[in-house]
């Protein structure tokens, strides 16, 4: 009986064993220098929004992770060239990076949010969510020059005064200066330069988010190269149960005050 319990033991430690050997390990490349989404702490520990989804995508599909800090301008390349096999990195899903590689769903999304200060008492958009034109008549909106927000208006609110900058310094110099009464922005952005900061106590988010793919695109979804089909099947899934599960929001308010993603893809 002993004997026979041993064996059973030692065959037990050799399964344990063979499924530990045998473990996939998914290398993901990310830069490892954009903050808030994937940057090194001062203790050399990866952390942020992209290293939260990669961590929760592999306890799900039962992979380990090694991590790959990559130059952005050699990103892609570099998954070509197999020397990593996913990137996660806040690459946005675009036409023309589709040409060469594939991705995942996305699991966070580009948009845009008027911000005006909080004395302005204002009803900029329906309970649909679509902007009321009548009601930006007299209202000077900020915006920086040729951006999907300077788009946004001038196909969905041709006729509202907009004033036109070259970058985003100006564009909160004046709205705190009163030259203009809205700007809009991206929300991320907004909350990390300005809303969270002494000099925009007195400001907040006026209506909600706007993300109409026509003008913000499709999102930020994990790369990985064309062809493999399973793998991309296993991380939407694995991205579904992360949203439909709360996990995804989780991670967006460890930093913002917000989620990041759209709650329609994960059903």
């Amino acid at each position: 009986m002993k004997s026979k319990l041993i064996k059973l033991m030692a065959l037990g430690a050799i399964a344990v064993f063979s499924a530990t050997a045998s473990a996939e390990t998914l290398r993901v490349g990310m830069e490892c220098t954009y903050a808030p989404f994937n940057y090194k702490t001062a203790d050399g520990e990866l952390a942020g929004y992209d290293v939260d989804v990669a961590k929760g995508v592999g306890k799900i599909i039962g992979a380990d992770l090694e991590y790959i800090c990559q130059d952005w301008d050699g990103m892609i390349p570099a998954l070509l060239a197999n020397k990593f096999d996913l990137v996660i990195a806040s690459m946005s899903i675009t036409e023309k990076r589709l040409k060469k590689i594939d991705f995942s769903g996305p699991y966070r999304f580009s948009t845009g949010q008027i911000v005006g200060a909080k004395k302005t008492k204002v009803n900029l958009f329906d309970d649909a969510g679509n902007p009321i034109a009548a009601n930006f008549k007299g209202l000077k909106v900020g915006l920086e020059r040729a951006t999907t927000y300077s788009s946004w208006f001038e196909e969905e609110l041709p006729g509202a005064d907009v004033v036109l900058y070259d970058g985003s310094e100006p564009l909160y110099l004046d709205l705190m200066n009163g030259r203009v009464d809205l700007i809009m922005t991206n929300p991320m952005k907004a909350h990390l330069k300005f809303l969270s900061k002494t000099e925009g106590t007195k400001y907040e988010f006026k209506g909600p988010v706007v993300d109409e793919e026509k003008y913000f695109g499709i999102g930020v979804g994990i790369g990985l190269r064309q062809g493999q089909e399973a793998l991309k099947g296993r991380l939407n899934v694995a991205l579904k149960e992360l949203i439909n599960s709360g996990e995804l929001e989780t991670y967006a308010k460890k930093i913002f005050p917000f989620k990041l993603h759209k709650d329609e893809w994960g059903q």
